[in-house]
């Protein structure tokens, strides 16, 4: 299986993160690509550096005005005086009647959803190396490959087409999907981050060429909060290619492995040319967010059921945390998505 990361996106480490009205350290860190490394390391997976990707990829899924916000907004942001280190947002266009604002703070709180994306000096270039990975691996399996995994920092799940959320800049899932249609009439998106992937879902939502699948836990109490019912069908031309599986946070293997079974069979009886999976290891017992209860074993099994789907197959990071376990996760859910008989144990820990 070929891999893809940018080693720019290190330069992202986000620090700014409001959770129930408390300041705290963001979660999405620089860190986690070096657990990710880890484990596709146990599999003897390397990685290549993807090459630049055009800016006609990018419009596809993402109008200018937004990709020219997330280029410049940091720079624009620092000539407000006392300006903090990271652009996050403060207000946020909630009445139905709305105007583009102009003010870099206006800006900010139209194109961001919420304060869990925050753009630091090297967000933009980390932006650009994420899409890059996902781009080279959706290219990987137009050429022939059978799967490829992009390793993407920041993640994009949560991003529609101009506001991005949750830890998520660019929506690389649905740029792989776009790249992918080049080639497929008909594409898929599996969705198994813990989150429900509500940027995607939006973005396809009108459309009846690719179908939006999302297994999550419920958003009656868990983020998104907004979107992720199973009343979420589509709209118009999209209406019945959007499916939403939520799961009570109290799910575990067999309920998780159920969901992505229906899921599958969903996708099925859809019969699309190619396959986008939305990789998120935050549905893990231990993931610091605390969404599902999921395995090492349920990874396992989910890999080898998604594996068993054979469809060319475009691996995408979505979530999954600083814990000891993420490396791990990986690892579990490529052993069984490749086939590979491995020793599921945690690395050992650091003596304190």
């Amino acid at each position: 299986m070929k891999c893809f990361y940018a080693s720019a996106t290190e330069a992202h480490d986000p620090k700014f993160r409001l959770s129930a009205g408390v300041i705290a350290r963001n979660a999405e860190q620089a860190e986690r690509a070096h657990l990710l490394l880890a484990g596709l390391d146990r599999l003897g997976l390397a990685t290549s550096e993807p090459g630049p990707v055009a800016r006609e990829v990018l419009t596809r899924v993402h109008p200018e005005r937004f990709l020219s916000f997330l280029e410049t907004c940091w720079e624009d942001w620092q000539k407000l005086p006392n300006a903090g280190p990271e652009v996050v947002p403060n207000v946020h266009p909630l009445n139905s009647v709305a105007t583009y604002p102009q003010h870099i703070l206006g800006r900010a709180g139209w194109h961001l959803g919420d304060t869990s994306a925050p753009i630091g000096r090297n967000s933009w270039v980390a932006s650009l190396g994420a899409a890059a990975a996902a781009h080279d691996a959706a290219r990987a399996v137009l050429a022939g490959d059978d799967s490829a995994y992009a390793l993407c920092r920041p993640p994009g799940h949560h991003t529609s087409a101009e506001v991005a959320a949750g830890h998520c800049l660019l929506n690389n899932a649905a740029i792989a999907a776009e790249v992918l249609r080049e080639s497929h009439e008909r594409v898929a998106v599996l969705d198994i981050d813990v989150h429900h992937g509500n940027g995607t879902q939006d973005i396809f939502y009108d459309r009846d060429d690719v179908l939006m699948v999302s297994v999550h836990a419920t958003p009656e109490s868990y983020y998104p909060f907004f979107t992720g019912y199973e009343s979420e069908t589509g709209r118009g031309k999209g209406e019945g290619f959007n499916l939403n599986l939520p799961l009570p946070r109290s799910t575990s293997d067999d309920g998780w492995c159920t969901a992505i079974e229906a899921g599958l069979a969903r996708i099925a009886e859809y019969k699309p040319g190619a396959l986008v999976l939305s990789l998120g290891l935050d549905a893990h017992e231990n993931d610091p967010l605390e969404g599902l209860k999921v395995t090492f074993d349920g990874f396992l099994r989910a890999g080898r059921m998604i594996a068993a789907a054979g469809l060319p197959t475009v691996l995408v990071q979505e979530g999954g945390y600083l814990s000891p376990d993420l490396t791990t996760s990986l690892t579990a859910f490529l052993a069984g998505y490749t086939g590979q008989d491995i020793e599921l144990t945690p690395p050992a820990q650091p003596a304190i």
